[in-house]
């Protein structure tokens, strides 16, 4: 059974890196740029929206898969200039590393609010994205739908909600990673058929009773399947919870990617992958097991199963390192520290927020009380 139709096995060559030079403003040479409200790069100095496509579309290059298996022998092969100048720093409170394009600096971490910040350097192995996925949602759309996030949260403190915590929203680029793969997979298992029989028994009284007992039958079953796992999505961050991020996902990595150019993160902080290719390449197989037995059990006839066993091959296994976009608030609330993220590119929104244990303590009692009077009521 074919579970999708994968296109062919990759083969073609790794792309060639090319440095994409400064984009400056027509009118004040400052350099422009990604604006997510107006969708185009803008000047931050005039305020200048100029025309602009990305300069490796104008090339005519594409976003291409890498072939994991090499990458993981030869890293270089995902090499790439950032297109402009940039700096690293890390925290020492978090440990995430962020990237600044061009001379940009930072007081405090984005991630977390630490002012512990540090220079970092480069280990010289680190590979740069190959595409991105620009901002589309702005930073004033980010900010009305976390108010009424916060009004929907009832049992937050009341200081909570009439905090200004929008205050603190960033825009950052986190690092993903992105895994294709064929797969061919034989599995076989016992299926279980359900069947009912009349069973006689006396009750407490010791009155004689009927009911039906369910009892399952066993046969032996196979299969096969052939399936193509399409951008299987491992983040990289180490500076956002994971939790969050999964709840804020997905990221239309398929359709909507852009090439990367230093365009598009100027003004913006972008973070350093702190999950390896090998460490990622890991969690993504696991990830496509996982999804795979899912579908091999979807196979299995009958009512239920037992002893399943599946033989897997994967081929044609492929990889990309991209950047997405997310607006990200880390706020400090008594000795905690707590994060809200959106997607920059859906809006879908992700929180963390305090308990306040005095109405929670309120609604208990008002459930008690509602539950005695019904009791009441009904003797």
């Amino acid at each position: 059974m074919e579970n999708a139709t994968p296109p062919p096995l990759p083969t073609q060559a790794p792309p060639q890196s090319t440095a994409i030079g400064k984009h400056p403003c027509p009118e004040c040479g400052g350099n422009l740029e990604w604006n997510a409200r107006k969708q185009a790069l803008v000047c931050p100095y005039c305020g200048t929206t100029a025309d602009w496509q990305n300069a490796e579309a104008e090339l005519g290059q594409s976003i291409v898969e890498l072939d994991l298996e090499e990458a993981l022998q030869n890293p270089a092969i995902a090499s790439k200039n950032w297109g402009g100048a940039r700096k690293e720093v890390k925290c020492q409170s978090c440990h995430a590393v962020s990237i600044f394009v061009d001379n940009r600096v930072a007081q405090r971490c984005d991630f977390c609010g630490s002012p512990a910040i540090v220079a970092h350097q480069d280990s010289g192995d680190t590979l740069t994205p190959q595409s991105i996925l620009p901002f589309k949602v702005s930073d004033g759309q980010i900010r009305d739908l976390i108010r009424k996030w916060y009004r929907t949260r009832w049992f937050a403190p009341n200081r909570l909600k009439t905090a200004a915590l929008t205050d603190t929203l960033h825009g950052i680029y986190l690092p993903y990673w992105t895994f294709d793969a064929h797969v061919d997979a034989h599995w076989r298992a016992d299926a279980g058929y359900y069947y009912y029989e009349t069973e006689h028994y006396r009750d407490s009284k010791g009155e004689q009773q009927t009911r039906q007992v369910r009892h399952t039958r066993w046969e032996p079953a196979s299969g096969w399947l052939k399936h193509f796992f399409d951008d299987e999505l491992v983040p990289g961050s180490n500076g956002v919870h994971q939790k969050l991020l999964r709840e804020v996902e997905p990221f239309p990595t398929r359709t909507d990617l852009k090439p990367y150019s230093p365009e598009y993160v100027r003004g913006w902080t972008v973070e350093r992958y702190q999950t390896d290719l090998p460490t990622a390449a890991t969690q993504s197989r696991k990830q496509m097991d996982a999804k795979l037995e899912a579908l091999c059990i979807e196979q299995i006839p009958g009512d239920t199963y037992r002893d399943l066993e599946i033989s897997a091959h994967y081929q044609g296994r492929t990889f990309k390192h991209i950047l997405v976009p997310v607006w990200l608030v880390s706020y400090t609330y008594g000795s905690k520290t707590f994060q809200i993220v959106a997607n920059g590119y859906t809006g879908q929104i992700a929180g963390e927020r305090p308990y306040s244990w005095i109405k929670i303590s309120i609604a208990s009692l008002l459930a008690i009380l509602v539950l005695g009077i019904v009791v009441y009521l009904m003797r």
